[in-house]
């Protein structure tokens, strides 16, 4: 059985998009790619309108995203974050980090 895909792109300046699935499968792929390409450029806006699929491993993975930004001393935004990942937000406590 083939993994759940994901993809990382810059569909503009300063923004680092995620497509695809953002789940236990990847989220680990994921975290090292994506904080591999903010540690490589200057992004501050998390673009997560491509991401189809989300789960609560989907929704850590962007907690430590911005974690790690933040610790790095840059600020990073999530930018249309789906439905189904506020929700996880809402329940869990942390829908403001989201936005």
């Amino acid at each position: 059985m083939s993994r759940p895909a994901f993809q990382l792109g810059h569909p503009a300046p300063d923004t680092l998009a995620v497509s695809g699935a953002l789940t236990f499968a990847t989220a680990s792929d994921v975290l090292s790619t994506a904080r591999a390409e903010l540690d490589r450029g200057r992004q501050v806006s998390l673009d997560l309108s491509g991401v189809g699929q989300a789960d609560s491993a989907g929704l850590a993975t962007v907690l430590a995203l911005l974690a790690h930004a933040r610790g790095e001393g840059r600020a990073l935004s999530v930018a249309n974050a789906p439905a189904g990942l506020q929700a996880l937000a809402r329940v869990s406590g942390v829908e403001s980090l989201l936005s």
